[in-house]
């Protein structure tokens, strides 16, 4: 049996242990990741041309003029048409490029198309395409104008809001203020409210300029409110307004010393119920 055992060899596994390769791991085709973990070596010299991406160089004609461009054989033709743009001074935009006599679309890319090296383009412009753009940036530049209009007429109407606050604070106090100063609001108001009539906007621009024309009217609705309510603090030996004399001096229009087309837009009616409060009512045009 001891001559049987002494026969008997241990069979080869294939790898070496860890501990046997020692120091010199990596040269036997293994390496040890920072884990402790060891696994077959990478090839990473095999895997270094696989990313390569070839450049080509194409020939495009715009016009009399030829133009050599270097280019990726995997870009597009919409990335050749912004290498084309400084050359040729044409927006890419405005670029129609031909291969084989056919317009190919900018999301087309060059290999899938057939371009190869030496391949021959044609490049024209695209006049319905720059027409479009420019009207779009003269649309633009028309709603950017409109919105630093209406917020420099924002900052305006602002400073009169608190000129109005500070008068209504003193009025409901019992104090009567001289009434140029309410008259001089209100056309101030009235001014605002024709700059922003003479504002085209679309868009935000226009709800931001609507939102304007009804604060503003809010504003002038408020100093009709206290000018009749100022008037009546003047009367000291009758602190309540008949209503004849309500009828006669406040119904139908406002006579305010502003003489543009808005005048006859506004109608302003005041109503005395006695013993209630005044109740104001106002009708504006809209526009």
């Amino acid at each position: 049996m001891n001559k049987d055992m002494l026969r008997m060899k241990p069979k080869a596994t294939g790898m070496s242990s860890p501990a046997k390769a020692g120091g010199n791991s990596e040269a036997g085709g293994w390496e040890v990741r920072p884990g402790g973990m060891l696994v077959q070596k990478r090839n990473i010299d095999s895997n270094q041309n696989f990313n390569i991406v070839p450049m080509i160089k194409v020939r495009v004609k715009y016009g009399s003029s030829y133009h050599e461009v270097n280019i990726s054989s995997q870009a597009s033709f919409g990335e050749l048409k912004k290498m084309l743009a400084a050359p040729t001074g044409l927006h890419p935009q405005d670029q129609k490029l031909l291969y084989k006599d056919k317009e190919r679309d900018s999301k087309l890319f060059l290999d899938i198309a057939g371009v190869k090296g030496g391949s021959k383009l044609v490049l024209i412009e695209d006049e319905l395409s720059r027409e479009r753009r420019c009207l779009e940036s003269r649309k633009n530049a028309k709603m950017e104008k409109a919105a630093k209009e209406i917020s420099a007429i924002r900052v305006e109407v602002d400073k009169l809001a608190k000129q109005v606050g500070a008068t209504e604070l003193e009025i409901s106090a019992g104090k009567k203020v001289t009434e140029s100063v309410l008259l001089n609001l209100i056309e101030l108001l009235m001014t605002q409210l024709i700059k922003l009539d003479g504002i085209t906007a679309d868009g935000d621009a226009k709800l931001l300029r609507r939102m304007q024309v009804k604060r503003v009217q809010k504003y002038i609705e408020t100093l009709d409110m206290l000018k009749m309510r100022n008037s009546i603090l003047g009367n000291n030996s009758s602190p309540r307004v008949s209503f004849q004399d309500d009828h006669r001096m406040f119904t139908g229009q406002m006579q305010v010393p502003i003489h543009n087309h808005y005048e006859q837009k506004r109608q302003t009616n005041f109503v005395q119920r006695s013993p209630g409060p005044v109740v104001v009512t106002t009708k504006w045009e809209t526009f």
